[in-house]
């Protein structure tokens, strides 16, 4: 038999080792992630750092972000709030917990400017804005064509660029306009109302390059929806990119995907070109994210390796440990205080059970009751002995002679009240005494038969 020496078989792990060795591997191996899903057991201890668990319908992580990192967010987390991060891989040796520490939060649920899109898109939807009944035919043909937008933009020069490619006989004219900030709004709506007064186009393209919600914020405005809509020409809008709506859009008679497509869509062969302007966008963002991505990965690298060498770490871990054992301690505080809460009411509950005042009153619960049962025993005794007399009564009543008397006979008595059974008991000028229902005869024997 081989006899393994404990002390010096290196194969033999220890907890702390094969924890360490563990989160090792797992923080190499995995560079930063993004990672989405529910937020859910969220809590915010003194420390000032945040722990909670990212979950989907499937499968849950414990995750944890450090105080510094929190300075990059400008809302606070909470329970059920869906969310993007930016995490590395780790694992909690002090437990043996796989988790995520987070660096970046970013919010995917409907923000402040995307509840606001679609409250105003449900209110002008049931307005009628957005009914098909009111749209307007694009011309096949125009002649003359209006651009509202900012005459300074790459928006406009896309849309000069494809008219005069793809149909330069007809003219265009521009009505300028802010696209963006808090002043865009009031300047759209001036265009539609001067193009409109004018009526020297046969469409209009309301333009603007892609950017942000915010960007675009003004093309949701409901003073531009209702210019739109009160607006005699037909409309086109071509407002950022493929994948940005607007309120402006829905209002439209018709939408494009960009700027350059709505001017295609008012041209003829439009299907080729827009193929082929979908190919090429397709190849550069396709390059681009490649090179973003290797450039990401370096910097991903860099960053993990730094991170490796960095004091704060440690730092971290041991704030992580002291956060556990504080609501640890906490949740034990709150057992005990629990514990002696139900003591001492089981006590004051066994103090009162054994007070004069308590006794006293449970025997007179007692009186009361048998003073309850007693009554009710006499009434029953009562009542029986009253059903005997009446039976007994009747009884008497049935073998009275009385009774007898009632029926019309009578009792023959002598003087001394002596009933007469038989004649030979009396003799001729006998005084007898006649006994009837109601009274008594005085009676003289003058014959016996």
């Amino acid at each position: 038999m081989q006899i393994i020496d404990l002390e010096q078989d290196e194969s033999i792990y220890s907890v702390s080792r094969l924890n360490s060795e563990v989160r090792t591997l797992l923080e190499n191996t995995f560079p930063l992630v993004w990672i989405e899903g529910e937020i859910s057991n969220f809590a915010a201890p003194n420390s000032g750092h945040w722990y909670f668990s990212l979950k989907d319908a499937n499968a849950q992580i414990r995750c944890a972000m450090f105080r510094g990192n929190q300075r990059k967010l400008n809302f606070l987390p909470k329970d059920g709030l869906h969310v993007l991060l930016r995490a590395r891989v780790s694992l909690y040796e002090n437990r043996g917990e796989f988790q995520l520490i987070a660096e970046y939060i970013e919010d995917r649920g409907e923000g402040k400017l995307r509840r606001a899109f679609e409250a105003l898109k449900k209110k002008l939807q049931l307005a009628g804005l957005f009914d098909p009944a009111h749209k307007k035919t694009l011309p096949a043909f125009p002649r003359h064509i209006g651009v509202i937008t900012s005459p300074t933009g790459a928006a406009i020069r896309d849309i000069l660029t494809v008219l005069k490619r793809r149909y330069p006989c007809a003219s265009v004219i521009i009505y300028p306009t802010l696209v963006q900030g808090t002043a865009a709004a009031p300047h759209i709506v001036n265009a539609f109302q001067i193009a409109t007064r004018r009526n020297e186009c046969d469409v209009l393209i309301l333009a603007r390059g892609g950017g942000t919600l915010e960007d675009l914020w003004s093309f949701n405005e409901e003073s531009v929806a209702q210019a739109i809509y009160q607006c005699s020409i037909p409309i086109i809008t071509g407002i950022g990119h493929e994948v940005d709506f607007t309120i402006a859009d829905f209002v439209a008679d018709e939408r494009a995907p960009t700027p350059s497509a709505a001017a295609e869509l008012l041209t003829p062969d439009k299907i080729e070109l827009l193929q082929t302007l979908h190919r090429n966008k397709q190849h550069f963002l396709h390059r681009i994210k490649q090179q973003m991505v290797t450039k990401n990965q370096q910097l991903i690298w860099i960053n993990k390796h730094l991170y490796q060498q960095h004091p704060k770490r440690r730092l971290a871990e041991r704030a992580q440990q002291l956060d556990l054992y504080e609501m640890n301690f906490v949740q034990l505080q709150q057992r005990l205080i629990n514990k002696f809460r139900m003591r001492m009411n089981d006590l004051d509950l066994r103090l009162h059970q054994r007070t004069p005042r308590y006794a006293i009153s449970k025997a007179n619960q007692q009186t009361h009751v048998l003073q309850h049962q007693l009554n009710e025993w006499m009434l029953a005794t009562l009542s029986k002995l009253q059903k005997r007399l009446a039976n007994a009564a009747a009884t008497l009543d049935a073998l009275s002679p009385l009774a007898t008397l009632q029926r019309g006979y009578a009792v023959a008595m002598k003087q001394d009240l002596a009933i007469i059974r038989d004649i030979k008991q009396v003799t001729t000028g006998t005084m007898i005494k006649v006994r009837l229902m109601n009274g008594i005869l005085d009676c003289l024997v003058e014959k016996v038969k």
